[in-house]
């Protein structure tokens, strides 16, 4: 399919158009006639090949081999049998290559998206999902749809409004403060800009598929323009657009694919609508940057940010407390279907006392209400469904509007004493008890109730029966009084799974690296499954994408443990060494990680820490890790060897060893005055990155 015959094709895009649904309809009514006309509809059987490197010069081998075959079998004879052989191992080297070509360019093609590449190796070592027959299965795309719906609508009827939902929405707007009530209009830079970084997503609403829209920018550039721009403009979302396809995914290949309630709904929208919300969203986080719109404990789907600073900060402060002689108490928050659940009415009111009136609120309203979904199976299509609440699953808008209708919580928690950390609608509770305590305090009882209410008002659910509770430190003598929450009494676990990371009593991340192992070399015994059919370059692409991210995971938290816990790590990375360069078990490792320049993993640790600190410390970082560290008053010194140095808290303040090992605000500011004068001198990150990296290498390998 060629971009240049499709744009010749297009036409009509220039037609007048009074109103933006007109705009949207004259593109996919234009955009879809192009595609008809130079790739026609017709009709397909359905074919899976499933030897897609199976070529016709291995189909004219494999011919010619069985003849070979047959003339040896019809005359026996040591001519015929060495003929046959030795053209048999022409044939197996033959389709060892082809295997390895064609898995090498298919992971090449997917080498910057790590994501894809998981899914090119699942879909290579794990065997096919067995494909129904829609005249045999019982489920049906109405029963899909029944079921998502009537799931959402249980949960509304379940949380009714209350007074303080009332009371809420009475609130007047604040008169003073900054004020967001228009978007700017883009102009064909800012367009094409928006456009490149897209992810070429299609949707089977779209006219088109989205990496020809891609392709074929300079011709579709002026109506894309005056479509973002008429919506801006206007304060309205297309209507055409509102229009949702959800497909049905098992979430599990172990569970029971006839139980409805074993798959979770992915919504796909227009890729014309994302491309308007992300012009939108540009601006609306500039502005909540500019005014601290967000909560600063909020940390999903914001720069600088991530799950990783979460528990850095998290941890920091259990082991702070714990080694002052105290103890504390983190709650892990489970909602249900958060994002579903969203309500209009107090999403607005929101949005409108964070500063965002007039036209730019209308076009929240506009975007938020009248939506639907119809969900597709196989090759049927439900009805469609109106969505009553919710930000729209699948959205750019969603998290951002999300962040912003939660951030009371946090400001409702710390005003009873307690931390607040959220990523997204996961939010962790941290209450700090003085040593010698022999009760829950008042306050976090009292901070529970709230909350419950605030979560009524806000028309959230939470789940009691997932809430758990990590009681970190001297927690004898409190356990007979544990609090409840929501009518439940919460029982503290002797672990806590927090964001993807699994946290013990002791904070000895033993069972995380456990865990971690577990799963790393599951993923390593696919690859080796692989490598015989991989280029090198494509192997270390592979471990890369599933080997490497998941040993790297917030593996900041693994900086001072001792050999004996993280010695799992080293062996798996050792294997995936020994993998790619086909190292046998008898040679040394060492020398083979130094040819690779990998950092082991005690290093690659320390690396996370050191370049966390840089970014919390030159703006790229949370403020909640920035309050945290302090420069010593050495920093404008005359001597080289003593600028730019952190404070590191001392003996007095932090007593143990392992919290000076393992704390953040203790180990950071250590490990940073450890650097190089010139390495600490530096502002830009690439630079910082790259010079950091040669100086752990060089002492990881004794390279002085």
């Amino acid at each position: 399919m060629e971009p240049a015959r499709f744009l010749n094709a297009l036409k009509g895009l220039g037609t007048a158009c009074v109103t933006l649904n007109e705009l949207v309809n004259t593109w996919n009514v234009s955009l879809l006639a192009a595609l008809d006309e130079i790739a026609p509809r017709r009709l397909l059987r359905p074919h899976r090949n499933r030897s897609p490197w199976y070529t016709n010069e291995l189909r004219t081998m494999k011919q010619a081999q069985k003849q070979l075959e047959h003339r040896w079998r019809q005359k026996p004879n040591k001519v015929s049998l060495s003929a046959f052989k030795a053209f048999r191992r022409s044939y197996e080297s033959a389709v060892k290559d082809a295997k390895k070509s064609y898995n090498s360019s298919l992971i090449a093609s997917a080498r910057s998206h790590p994501a894809q590449v998981f899914k090119i190796v699942r879909a290579l070592t794990s065997p096919a999902p067995l494909v129904q027959n829609p005249a045999t299965t019982v489920l049906t795309a109405e029963a899909f749809q029944k079921f998502f719906t009537d799931k959402i609508t249980v949960l509304r009827q379940e949380l009714p409004p209350t007074a303080d939902t009332l009371s809420e929405l009475e609130t007047l707007w604040p008169l003073s403060g900054p004020i967001f009530d228009r978007f700017t209009p883009l102009d064909k830079e800012d367009v094409a800009r928006i456009l490149a970084v897209a992810k070429p997503t299609t949707c089977s609403l779209d006219p088109c598929p989205s990496w020809l829209v891609k392709s074929c920018l300079e011709g579709l550039l002026d109506p894309l323009s005056n479509i973002i721009n008429g919506s801006l403009e206007q304060g309205v979302f297309p209507d055409i657009l509102k229009e949702a396809r959800v497909r049905p995914l098992l979430k599990k290949p172990s569970l029971d694919p006839m139980t409805l309630a074993n798959y979770r709904p992915v919504s796909n929208l227009p890729f014309l609508g994302k491309m308007i919300e992300r012009a939108v969203l540009g601006q609306l986080q500039q502005f909540l940057d500019d005014t601290a719109g967000l909560d600063p404990f909020q940390s999903g789907f914001r720069p600088g940010h991530g799950t990783e600073t979460v528990l850095v900060a998290i941890t920091d402060e259990l082991r702070r407390q714990s080694d002052s002689g105290g103890s504390a108490l983190l709650v892990l928050l489970d909602l249900t279907a958060a994002f579903d659940t969203v309500d209009y009415d107090l999403m607005i009111h929101r949005l409108a006392m964070s500063g965002v009136r007039g036209q730019a609120l209308d076009w929240f309203n506009s975007f938020l209400r009248n939506r639907s979904q119809c969900v597709e199976y196989m090759d049927q299509v439900s009805d469609r469904s109106p969505l009553l609440c919710g930000v729209p699953q699948g959205a750019i808008l969603s998290p951002l509007l999300f962040n912003i209708y939660v951030r009371p919580l946090a400001s409702l928690v710390r005003s009873f004493g307690l931390d607040c950390y959220q990523y997204a609608d996961d939010t962790q509770l941290l209450l700090r008890l003085e040593p010698g305590a022999t009760s829950i305090p008042e306050n976090f009882t009292l901070c529970l109730e709230a909350l419950s209410n605030w979560l009524h008002a806000s028309r959230l659910k939470v789940n009691p029966a997932k809430t758990e509770i990590l009681w970190h430190g001297r927690s004898t003598g409190l356990t007979h009084l544990l609090p409840t929450f929501d009518g439940a009494v919460l029982s503290p676990s002797p672990t806590v799974k927090s964001l993807g990371v699994v946290l013990d009593l002791q904070l000895t991340m033993e069972a995380q690296v456990a865990a971690a192992s577990k799963q790393v070399f599951f993923h390593l015994r696919q690859v080796r499954q692989l490598a015989p059919y991989l280029s090198d370059e494509a192997l270390a692409t592979v471990i890369h994408a599933t080997v490497t991210s998941r040993l790297d995971y917030c593996n900041a938290l693994y900086v001072g443990l001792p050999m004996s816990t993280t010695r799992k790590l080293c062996i798996v990375q050792n294997a995936a060494a020994r993998l790619l360069t086909r190292t046998p078990m008898k040679c040394h490792i060492t020398p083979v990680l130094q040819h690779l320049h990998w950092l082991p993993t005690d290093y690659r640790g320390l690396y996370k820490m050191l370049v966390l600190t840089f970014k919390t410390l030159y703006g790229q970082g949370p403020s909640y890790l920035r309050d945290r560290l302090s420069f010593s008053h050495h920093r404008r010194s005359q001597r080289p060897s003593q600028r730019d140095l952190l404070y590191v808290p001392g003996p007095r303040e932090v007593h143990l060893e392992r919290t000076r090992r393992r704390a953040f605000s203790v180990s950071a500011p250590a490990l940073w005055n450890a650097l190089p004068p010139y390495m600490r001198a530096m502002r830009e990150l690439g630079p910082f990155t790259l010079a950091l990296k040669t100086w752990l290498f060089t002492r990881a390998f004794n390279l002085f």
